[in-house]
């Protein structure tokens, strides 16, 4: 006899204490096999056929897709597996232990996003195969908050050739049709060391920084006044000087730099567009410098998203939650799901203003009109 899947609470409370970090520190990340075995036990307990899909190139990081039901056009309820690094210093609690206080369940994961999984399957628990006339398919990726290797790595035909897919990010509730896309890029500029007692000795890096961090924040300018959207809290694209690691000692003339910078450009916009011009205007700049410069992705861009303002889902949701919709800043994996031709929307517990902050935490009151959200949404996609 097969054993009934955990309660709800049980089920966070195993999530949370399972630790799959990502990060594109290798200090830092971690594999996901575990929280994908511990889905996979609870999915095929409801009867759902599960497959669980290795990432090319990423030994430890695997997809996980949970079939409820036969044939094609279905409906999807996505996630990820993974959550940030964290500083457990900051921490009151334990992050890896499940802490009910003051109507909130405190852990890393319960909000960004490990928390939306046992709702999903509570959900999901109210049908049987039999009842479905297009499968629901539980998915569960790896990587989303780093290089979104798992979200790359589908395919239309794994997911049933799915018409629409929820993913169910930290949006309290609140239906999301668009976001920003994002790039994370290193800047280095290579010069010559030399003895900082004679100028002439070495060529500095640092001092090339000047006139690059001038021309970096021109364009930001110019990105905030030629690209506007209204609908977005931030009106406009984003630059942010991330970081800068250069020289090794003071009297030495510094031979290199490396700056990382965050971009997040809005819907309509092109990365790569982005990308170029920002290399073209680097270049220009250190040339008759006699300095070298390489400009890179730290891990491939994420595009922005913009679902259709006639989606199906995107209706379907504000009617079911009274909300209307809106827009975020930060980036999904929804450009992806976009691309298999699936009606995407964002919509999920939690608020991603407690995402990636220490003590995270899901409210208890959003629990149950996310169940019962998840379970019309799989009625209207797979029962009719």
């Amino acid at each position: 006899m097969k054993n009934a899947v955990p309660s709800l609470v049980s089920m966070m409370e195993r999530l949370i204490a399972t630790p799959s970090v990502s990060s594109i520190l290798p200090q830092h990340d971690q594999g996901n096999l575990a929280v994908v075995e511990i889905l996979a036990d609870w999915l095929q307990q409801l009867g759902c056929k599960v497959d669980i899909l290795p990432i090319p190139e990423k030994p430890d990081k695997f997809n996980l897709i949970a079939v409820l039901g036969r044939g094609t056009g279905g409906f999807v309820l996505a996630g990820h597996t993974d959550t940030v690094p964290f500083d457990a210093g900051l921490w009151d609690l334990d992050p890896f232990k499940l802490v009910e206080k003051n109507q909130r369940l405190y852990g890393l994961g319960t909000s960004d996003m490990k928390g939306f999984f046992p709702l999903a399957i509570e959900a999901a628990g109210n049908f049987k195969a039999r009842d479905l006339k297009c499968p629901l398919i539980i998915m569960a990726t790896a990587d989303e908050e780093s290089t979104m290797s798992g979200a790359r790595a589908l395919d239309a035909a794994q997911l049933c050739h799915a018409r629409a897919a929820l993913i169910g990010e930290p949006t309290a509730l609140q239906p999301i049709y668009q976001h920003k896309g994002i790039m994370m890029i290193s800047i280095e500029v290579q010069g010559k060391p030399g003895h900082s007692s004679d100028p002439s000795l070495g060529n500095s890096a640092l001092d090339a920084m000047s006139p690059v961090l001038a021309s970096l924040l021109e364009y930001r300018s110019e990105l905030q006044h030629k690209f506007q959207n209204v609908a977005f809290k931030v009106p406009h694209s984003t630059l942010n000087l991330g970081c800068i690691r250069g020289g090794d000692n003071p009297n030495r003339i510094c031979g290199k730099v490396a700056l990382e910078i965050d971009v997040r450009i809005l819907p309509g916009m092109d990365n790569a567009e982005v990308l170029q011009e920002l290399d073209c205007r680097l270049s220009s700049i250190l040339e008759p410098l006699d300095l070298n410069l390489r400009v890179e992705l730290l891990h491939p861009a994420v595009p922005p998203f913009e679902n259709q303002h006639d989606s199906h889902l995107l209706t379907a949701t504000e009617t079911l939650t009274g909300a209307e919709r809106s827009c975020v800043a930060f980036a999904s994996e929804a450009p992806y799901l976009q691309k298999l031709d699936m009606d995407t929307v964002l919509l999920g517990p939690g608020n991603i203003d407690q995402a990636h902050q220490p003590n995270e935490f899901l409210e208890l009151k959003q629990l149950q009109p996310t169940i019962d959200i998840i379970k019309r949404l799989i009625h209207n996609y797979c029962c009719k």
